[in-house]
């Protein structure tokens, strides 16, 4: 399916040889192209797991992206376990922030590119790994809203394959471009595949 940036993408991957070797002896396979800027958001789905984030951080070494995500603020105060998580790119959620958590998002991307400086987040839209009727639309206002590229990253377990190769620009008509994302997310299946929530925004 063709997407809104031509190739070969911008940045190529420059990853892990190591991680790709783990998820390899795992039975997983990693696909990524690169990315088409050095700003953006990336959906991951679905997320129906803990192992989902064992495999994600493979993923995201494997492709050699210094990829952040968000996290619960609470997380971050934990003496070892914070500097673990924001090691490995994880971004505390500040919920009392006076622009929110989606405006202080837009305003680092924007400052980001300002300063050509490398930032993407990635994040499950479902938002939980229990079922839910839809996505959370946090990850559609962030990339909307900062103009950058939403990538998509297909997660199949049946296949066993980890996929990151769509991008789009997002065109304000929700309808429209959730479509476009279902369609590149067809094969995509959890570890629990009745916990997967409909490719639909029921929060905005």
């Amino acid at each position: 399916m063709a997407d809104d940036f031509p190739r070969p993408l911008a940045v190529p991957v420059r990853g892990s040889a190591l991680a790709r070797g783990l998820l390899a002896l795992l039975g997983w396979q990693f696909r990524m192209d690169g990315l088409p800027a050095r700003q953006g958001v990336m959906v991951v789905y679905p997320h129906t797991s803990n192992w989902d984030f064992l495999y994600m951080v493979l993923a995201k070494w494997a492709a050699g992206f210094p990829m952040k995500f968000w996290g619960k603020a609470s997380l971050f105060n934990i003496p070892l376990a914070g500097r673990w998580l924001r090691w490995i790119g994880g971004v505390p959620i500040l919920r009392d922030s006076p622009r929110g958590v989606v405006g202080d998002m837009v305003r680092t991307l924007e400052q980001c590119r300002a300063s050509d400086s490398f930032f993407w987040l990635a994040l499950a839209p479902e938002g939980t790994r229990k079922w839910t009727a839809g996505w959370r639309s946090g990850f559609y206002q962030v990339a909307n809203g900062a103009n950058v590229p939403l990538g998509v990253c297909t997660v199949n377990y049946a296949a066993k394959t980890i996929e990151i190769t769509h991008y789009f620009a997002l065109t304000g008509d929700v309808a429209v471009d959730m479509q476009r994302i279902a369609t590149a997310l067809q094969g995509a299946s959890g570890k629990h595949p009745a916990l997967a929530a409909p490719i639909q925004i029921i929060e905005k």
